[in-house]
């Protein structure tokens, strides 16, 4: 379970402070897909990286499985798998590579990384590839490659990034049925995107986030009720009370 409470993330610019993140909070449980939903610029991404330690909260904690990113950060890491939005993969080295490395840098033997690769590699659909240099792999590829890298230790929480973000309709198939997979083995997953329609198929529950804070939470359905609308888009902009999610 990942627990965001009251985060605050600020940056100083040239032009003065940018408040990107402000009094953020909300739940993830085990068994269930968490989407963080929001346009452009919401804070999304700002978040996920206060979430798997990169950035420091100036205010607020994030717990994961009941332990403090801010007093044990090693120790949250170790619980998390994380697909972030930066995503590039050794281009020298083959899928089986990649994920062999990151395999080593967890203290796994060759024998658990071997298993977790087999593993992955059937859930991804990676057998025609995982033997192949990654340079010049498409953008599915990639994304394939980076996933089944952040979970080769079999992390029970699973921070993703926009996992679908380019992806053909046949490769974002596939990837919802891997994440559906993530979710009924019981692991935490929070799933972030800019895009309804993914968000709607994919998540038990969503946050939306719009200027840097949380304007709703709940179901898709929930959601669709507390605005008054029949669809998501529209409750969705209703929600954030502004037109920039059309466009987002």
């Amino acid at each position: 379970m990942i627990v965001a409470d009251s985060l605050h993330k600020a940056f100083k610019t040239k032009a003065g402070v940018i408040q990107a993140v402000n009094d953020v909070s909300f739940s993830a449980p085990d068994g269930a897909i968490t989407g963080l939903l929001g346009p452009n610029g919401a804070g999304k991404t700002t978040t996920m990286r206060m979430l798997y330690t990169l950035m420091t909260p100036d205010q607020g904690r994030v717990s994961v499985d009941g332990v403090d990113s801010t007093t044990d950060p090693t120790g949250v890491r170790r619980r998390l798998g994380v697909l972030p939005d930066a995503r590039g993969v050794y281009k020298r080295l083959t899928a089986r590579e990649n994920i062999a490395y990151f395999g080593q840098l967890h203290g796994m033997s060759a024998g658990e990384i071997a298993q977790r690769t087999e593993v992955l590699s059937r859930a991804l659909d990676m057998g025609d590839i995982l033997d192949r240099q990654t340079d010049g792999f498409s953008q599915g590829q990639r994304t394939k490659t980076a996933i089944a890298r952040a979970l080769v230790h079999d992390p029970r929480n699973v921070i993703l990034d926009e996992p679908t973000n380019g992806l053909d309709v046949m490769t974002t198939r596939g990837m919802r049925r891997f994440l559906h997979g993530l979710r009924d083995e019981g692991r935490c997953v929070i799933f972030s995107s800019h895009i309804m329609q993914e968000v709607a198929a994919l998540c038990d529950h969503i946050v939306i986030i719009a200027k840097g804070t949380v304007m709703a939470a709940g179901s898709a359905d929930a959601l669709r009720e507390q605005a008054g609308e029949s669809n998501l888009e529209d409750a969705f902009v209703k929600l954030i009370g502004s037109e920039e999610g059309l466009h987002a």
